[in-house]
């Protein structure tokens, strides 16, 4: 689950890392009076959307004067806004953050996330801030600084310290950043963070470290126990489908394709999909209805999948393993009678009582096939969705 930069922001500030004095707006009034509350001689208005390139699509200004603030929310406030990391329809834009311009002295990057091949909480910093991190690890490899945390005992001064040496810190100023280190190591643990992004963290011309932007992803799997976190949730920044689709236990990622994909397991999930690449084709989806697949799941699974009008055939691979691919066969008959499907659908069935259920499904007189091999099934949905 992501937030807002100015979500993040307060959460930083609430565990003792240096944040600017910012304003939240949501309207266009908001705004102006937001630029005259803060004061100051110049401002910074951003765009808050759950996406990154916001600053090369407009949707960062720099200004010094209030009317600019005023004009940046007239033309953004209620709008859309495409990036680089969004799809063609944009992310909506209901909340604008102000806050006072700084003198920028140097950029750095500042991040922390779990390594999953390192099986570690990872700290990584560098001196080229401003950019992605992805960017900078394939054009300047050597300035990108590891830690790797221990789960026992978490961020360690000597880390800090050692990462502040290679950003160029020294004396007092290293002694700030090593605190901002180990407050950052907190939040990370604390809240349950799947990613701490700070980016830039910039010094000053006055030689003071302050956290100029704020990114924060909490583990899902943690919403039990960082309630309040989980209620700063915008539902308007993610995908309706995904959104509904959660409602029902259903893991489901919209993508690009015109084929359908619907399977029990996420590996399983991932597996199908390469081999509709493989065919030639690209998956329109990735849903995973869980292992333990029910009726009713693959009711919804069905209504979801198809409420994407690029879908033009559905491929179903169900491994019966606690559930009988008969119970699956019936289910996924009354969802196609019910719900009226207008596109092929392609079903390959394996494991408990995967014969009786491809059975029943090629007895039946819907447009239904069955295929015993999953690679002729994605050659199959991929002539059909052609």
């Amino acid at each position: 689950m992501n937030l807002h930069e100015y979500q993040a922001k307060a959460v930083f500030r609430e565990h003792g890392l240096p944040v600017q004095e910012g304003i939240a707006c949501r309207t266009i009034e908001e705004a102006t009076q937001a630029a005259r509350t803060l004061g100051g001689s110049c401002w910074v208005c951003k765009v808050q959307v759950h996406a990154g390139g916001r600053g090369k699509a407009g949707g960062v200004k720099l200004t010094d004067r209030v009317e600019d603030v005023t004009a940046f929310a007239e033309k953004w406030v209620g709008q859309r806004i495409v990036t680089a990391q969004t799809d063609a329809a944009g992310q909506p834009v209901d909340v604008i953050y102000l806050e006072r311009g700084i003198g920028v002295g140097r950029e750095i990057y500042l991040g922390m996330l779990i390594d999953r091949a390192a099986e570690r909480v990872v700290a990584m910093a560098s001196s080229e801030g401003g950019m992605d991190i992805e960017t900078i690890a394939e054009t300047q490899p050597e300035n990108i600084f590891r830690k790797e945390l221990d789960p026992l005992i978490g961020a360690q001064a000597w880390q800090g310290r050692d990462l502040g040496y290679r950003l160029g810190f020294e004396g007092a100023q290293n002694r700030v950043f090593t605190k901002l280190f180990l407050d950052l190591g907190k939040l990370f643990h604390e809240c349950d963070a799947s990613l701490v992004e700070i980016n830039p963290l910039v010094v000053t011309k006055e030689g003071e470290i302050t956290c100029l932007d704020a990114k924060m992803a909490i583990d899902g799997n943690a919403a039990f126990r960082q309630e309040a976190l989980f209620r700063k949730q915008d539902p308007r920044q993610v995908d309706p489908r995904e959104a509904e689709a959660a409602k029902f236990g259903l893991s489901y990622v919209a993508l690009d394709g015109s084929i359908g994909c619907m399977v029990n397991g996420a590996g399983l999930a991932m597996g199908t999909m390469d081999t509709v690449k493989l065919a030639g084709g690209t998956p329109a989806n990735f849903l995973d209805v869980g292992g333990d697949v029910t009726v009713e799941a693959v009711s919804e699974a069905f209504r979801i999948t198809l409420s994407d009008s690029k879908v033009r055939v559905l491929l179903i691979y169900v491994f019966g393993g606690i559930v009988s691919c008969e119970t699956i066969a019936s289910g996924i008959m009354s969802a196609v009678e019910e719900k009226e499907v207008a596109v092929p659908v392609v079903v390959r069935f394996d494991g408990n009582h995967a014969r009786e259920g491809a059975q029943i499904l090629a007895a039946s007189t819907l447009d239904i096939s069955v295929s015993e091999q999953l690679s002729d099934a994605a050659r199959m949905a991929v002539e059909l969705a052609a």
